[in-house]
């Protein structure tokens, strides 16, 4: 029998940069994800601050890491301008933000506009900005939760990729409700890791040399 067209090629993982100001919890659920080496792989691990823990699982990991420290940089655009050329230095397919406390300049989240995924310890739209947690009891909510989301110019406004819900216990303090969200973001941030690394995967799976009708008839 005459053989069929060649089986293609497996494609590659995607390839994932993270960047993390502190200890790396959520950074450690990539790293222990079943689908990394399969969809996606974390290729380096960068941080604004040298020697934190998020650092060091990396390395532990055998993930390559970087630091960009503010303060070796004469002003704020020279240090966004570093910070983007480290991350494109890894070519990387994703960027994702894993508690990394710093707000973003243009020339990072431009160059990665639609493939930067950020967590949110609140159900954004509501109590987005640094203290999403203790505005979120302030406010007396009985449900909060935590969200993963696109990064755009704004704070916390990039669209929403997925969320979950945690229940506001009676004597919950800032701190314990924190831990109880985070310890949902880690597995909500690595399910959504995934999915966009499924769906870039498919999308250039789908892609080939020949030019598809509908892209080339004229409009």
């Amino acid at each position: 029998m005459p053989a069929g067209p060649p089986a293609p090629a497996p494609a590659a993982p995607v390839r994932v940069v993270v960047l993390a100001s502190g200890s790396g919890s959520t950074l450690q659920a990539l790293l222990d994800s079943p689908d990394r080496g399969l969809l996606w792989e974390v290729v380096a691990v960068g941080s604004d601050k040298p020697g934190v823990l998020a650092l060091e699982r990396a390395a532990g990991a055998g993930v390559p890491t970087f630091t960009v420290t503010p303060a070796a940089f004469a002003d704020r655009p020279a240090w966004d301008a570093a910070l983007a050329a480290e991350v494109a230095r890894h070519d990387p397919g994703l960027v994702v933000l894993a508690g990394f406390m710093r707000i973003l300049g243009a020339p990072l989240v431009e160059a990665h506009a639609g493939r930067m995924v950020n967590t949110h310890p609140a159900l954004l739209p509501s109590f987005p900005g640094a203290h999403g947690v203790r505005d979120a009891l302030a406010h007396g909510v009985k449900v909060t939760g935590c969200t993963v989301h696109l990064v755009d110019a704004g704070v916390d406004t990039g669209p929403i990729l997925d969320q979950a819900a945690v229940r506001v216990l009676p004597d919950d303090d800032e701190a314990s409700l924190h831990e109880r969200i985070k310890a949902v973001e880690r597995d909500l941030l690595a399910d959504v890791v995934s999915r966009l690394a499924r769906e870039r995967t498919h999308r250039t799976s789908t892609n080939s040399d020949t030019p598809h009708p509908e892209r080339t008839a004229p409009r």
